[in-house]
């Protein structure tokens, strides 16, 4: 089966009666590949051994699709197959990063944790924790851009710190963090380098290959791939792994660090879906660039300001406010044209101010209009027009 993908710029038309509205909330969770779909339910009905049995065909044919799942994932990092540990999500990757170190920390006297303040709550929370422990973390602020300044990182840098913990796209903005400068400041020191990847895997491939990233999570659905698995890479350095203690004891899978029997259908998705990813980027990344060129086309000429530096910002996102229009009525005007959101799916049902946006020093009044647009190289035509005219109204 083949996807087809136009790198041209998507034609505008406007919404047919009866048609669902289209999907434009990727960055909360991407469709589903129908490759992939292809792959998890044929390990779903048909090869469905469990990949600890090792006495049958059955066993046999589930542990030889994990392994290459393994591969499958590594060769997008650059990292090895035993390196990668499968997970639930990025979610459960992050707690295993941060929260598997704290012994670590404790015994070797490094207490300090640095991180950014537009960083998902996945892993927010896990160093608010952390903090109760008698941690002591610091949480960089970003540009008014959006991004982390680097020489903001090498100055909150200690002798002392252990982990340093920076997301590789904002999943609200779609801003691209600078990794590579930023992992060049901890040349010479000791701290474990640790990068949310949900929002990048697959998106961003050099940036990722970075080799002095220690801990990199990953999150199936944002990938194409099902909901319920992910994975954390875990680099060595040399002959050393990261130190890491698991958060849940029985069964010893994933070198005792995730213990539970894998979901063999969904590993496969994620597999298959990595190897996609890898294979087909460039040809991704033009489809969704072409996207974008036209929604600012459409948009722009209605006096949207963009947040988040446009210089910086990933193919697939964009995240706007129009002067004097809250977020909520566009949303609600929008709903029959296309599925869009106003902040992340974890944390959008509260209502509350993008703690994103208000870290970068945005006004009150342009983070409550602020609205995110997120696509993918399955999603179909837009109706551009209809939208520009909805939010004309709406001025």
């Amino acid at each position: 089966m083949t996807v087809a993908m136009s790198t041209d710029s998507p034609a505008s038309s406007d919404a047919e009666v009866g048609r669902p509205p289209v999907y434009l909330d990727c960055n909360a969770t991407a469709p589903l590949d129908p490759r992939v779909q292809t792959e998890v339910l044929t390990y779903l009905a048909e090869e469905f051994g469990n990949a600890g049995s090792r006495t049958h065909r059955y066993g046999q044919a589930a542990k030889e699709r994990i392994n290459r799942a393994r591969q499958e994932i590594a060769a997008v990092v650059d990292a090895k197959p035993e390196e990668v540990l499968f997970t639930s999500g990025a979610t459960e990757s992050n707690n295993l990063a941060i929260l598997g170190l704290a012994a670590h920390g404790e015994q070797s006297g490094r207490r300090h944790i640095i991180s950014s303040q537009i960083e998902h709550k996945a892993v927010l929370e896990p160093l608010e924790e952390l903090a109760r422990r008698g941690f002591e973390v610091t949480l960089v602020p970003p540009t008014i851009g959006g991004w982390v300044d680097p020489e903001a990182v090498r100055g909150a840098l200690r002798p002392d710190t252990l982990l340093l913990s920076i997301m590789a796209v904002n999943n609200e903005t779609g801003v691209v963090q600078p990794l590579d400068e930023i992992s060049t400041i901890l040349d010479g020191h000791e701290a474990f380098l640790h990068v949310d990847a949900a929002q990048g895997y697959g998106k961003l491939v050099e940036s990722l290959r970075n080799q002095r990233i220690d801990l990199l999570s990953i999150s199936g659905h944002k990938t194409y791939a099902p909901k319920g698995v992910g994975a954390l890479v875990a680099r060595r350095r040399g002959y050393r792994r990261v130190p890491l203690q698991p958060l849940m004891h029985g069964g010893g899978q994933e070198r005792g660090l995730r213990p539970g029997t894998l979901p063999v259908a969904l590993v496969a998705g994620l597999g298959l879906a990595s190897s996609l990813a890898l294979s087909e980027h460039e040809q991704r990344r033009k489809r969704c660039a072409a996207i974008k060129a036209e929604a600012l086309r459409v948009l722009e000429p209605l006096g949207i300001v963009l947040n988040g530096d446009p210089e910086r910002t990933a193919a697939h996102t964009l995240n706007f406010s129009i002067p004097g229009v809250d977020s909520e009525a566009t949303i609600v005007a929008l709903k029959d044209l296309v599925a869009i959101s106003n902040g992340s799916a974890c944390t959008s049902q509260s209502y509350e101010p993008s703690h994103v946006l208000r870290a970068a020093g945005l006004p009150d009044e342009q983070i409550a209009g602020a609205l995110r647009m997120s696509w993918s190289y399955l999603t179909p035509a837009i109706p551009w027009a209809s939208i520009a005219e909805r939010l004309r109204r709406l001025k």
